[in-house]
């Protein structure tokens, strides 16, 4: 690597630190004013708020990381076009292929950066967000567990107990549930049991009344129940999906043993073969984007209005690459064969770019054959 290499490298990486930085914070800022809420809402510490905001960090990354690399090759290209730095190493005979050198070592840094994101630090720390979450959750039932006192863990939910005994009996249960629009529904016991499932702590009623009120005719309906089971999962604002599932599997497991992931999270093979080219693609697109940003650039002469048209093209090269990138991956979930269309949106960046350096590299030849 000479002198020329270094030197654009080196601008690209400061810049790319930049607009990493000033990307990752602006996402950040409207993230953590939900996350403070929440978290300092159901009573939990800086300390907590602060651990959930270091794991949500790499998928955050993950997601500005091309378009940093894209701003970075925008920008230095721009300058180096406006100080005429790239009009001197042309005239010494730097070819457009030797020119872009530079910004290709620069993709394949950030396309190893988006390696180490997307193969393993997302799915690592999303697999531990989930189970601190969980693990939150749980702890979160000790609230519900206040004797003497009406409680409200959810919207439109009033929950309260007489008092506890010295064997973790619930007494003189109370719980009312006017979540419904359609009706609201009163339960009363004498006794009431907390236990943890699989899929979230329970509340077991024994020897109870419901009351269920319909709000269109006013009607009351009352059951008497000997014991009745009453899921309180949902007061605890930990909800989890397959696709999150799928997200937070390790992509060792996807290349390993994608049926077992298949029949595990009850899912498509289509969506296995998804997800784990979709993690490789990502690493070309940072390669990709940041070619798009230098080539394009170096498509447009000296203009006193600046090079704006050409950013314009090369965010919407990008805006149409996103586009197909979102196309092709409902095909390959419907079909796992299809698997090679999540890297056609990479494929066509690579052409456009060998298009547009070839345009600047031979441009009367180019000329010669549009006009026969």
């Amino acid at each position: 690597m000479n002198r020329f290499d270094r030197y654009m490298l080196s601008q690209l990486m400061m810049l790319f630190g930049f607009f990493a930085l000033v990307l990752v914070s602006i996402y950040w800022v409207n993230r953590a004013v939900v996350l403070f809420d929440r978290l300092i809402a159901d009573g939990q510490s800086i300390g907590v708020f602060v651990e959930f905001t270091v794991l949500s960090l790499p998928a955050v990354i993950k997601l500005i990381l091309p378009i940093a690399a894209f701003a970075a090759a925008t920008y230095v290209t721009n300058r180096l076009s406006s100080e005429s730095e790239l009009v001197v190493m042309q005239s010494t005979g730097f070819s457009p292929w030797r020119l872009a050198r530079p910004i290709l070592n620069f993709g394949l840094l950030t396309g190893l950066m988006m390696a180490a994101l997307s193969l393993y630090l997302v799915p690592a720390s999303m697999t531990q967000l989930d189970q601190r979450e969980r693990e939150i959750a749980e702890n979160a039932t000790a609230r519900l567990l206040t004797e003497g006192t009406f409680l409200h863990p959810s919207a439109n939910v009033t929950f309260y107990i007489g008092n506890i005994n010295a064997q973790g009996v619930l007494n003189d249960v109370f719980l009312s549930d006017h979540s419904d629009p359609e009706q609201s529904v009163t339960y009363t016991a004498n006794e009431a049991y907390l236990i943890k499932d699989d899929t979230g702590p329970k509340l077991i009623m024994v020897d109870g009344l419901a009351q269920v009120e319909n709000k269109s005719d006013g009607r009351l309906f009352t059951t008497n129940f000997a014991d009745f089971t009453y899921d309180i999962s949902a007061f605890l604002r930990h909800s989890t999906n397959q696709r999150k599932a799928l997200e937070r599997t390790p992509t060792r497991e996807l290349v390993l043993s994608p049926e077992d992931v298949s029949f595990q999270l009850n899912l498509e093979p289509g969506w296995i073969a998804a997800e784990l080219h979709g993690r490789v693609a990502h690493i070309l697109i940072c390669i990709v984007a940041a070619l798009v940003g230098f080539s394009t650039l170096l498509l447009g002469g000296f203009s006193r209005f600046g090079v704006w048209q050409q950013i314009v093209l090369a965010f919407i090269i990008l805006v149409i690459l996103e586009a197909m990138r979102n196309g092709v991956t409902n095909p390959v979930r419907n079909d796992a064969d299809s698997w090679y269309l999540m890297y056609v949106p990479s494929l066509v960046g690579f052409a456009v770019v060998w298009l547009m350096l070839a345009s600047r590299a031979y441009p009367h030849a180019l000329r010669r054959r549009s006009k026969a």
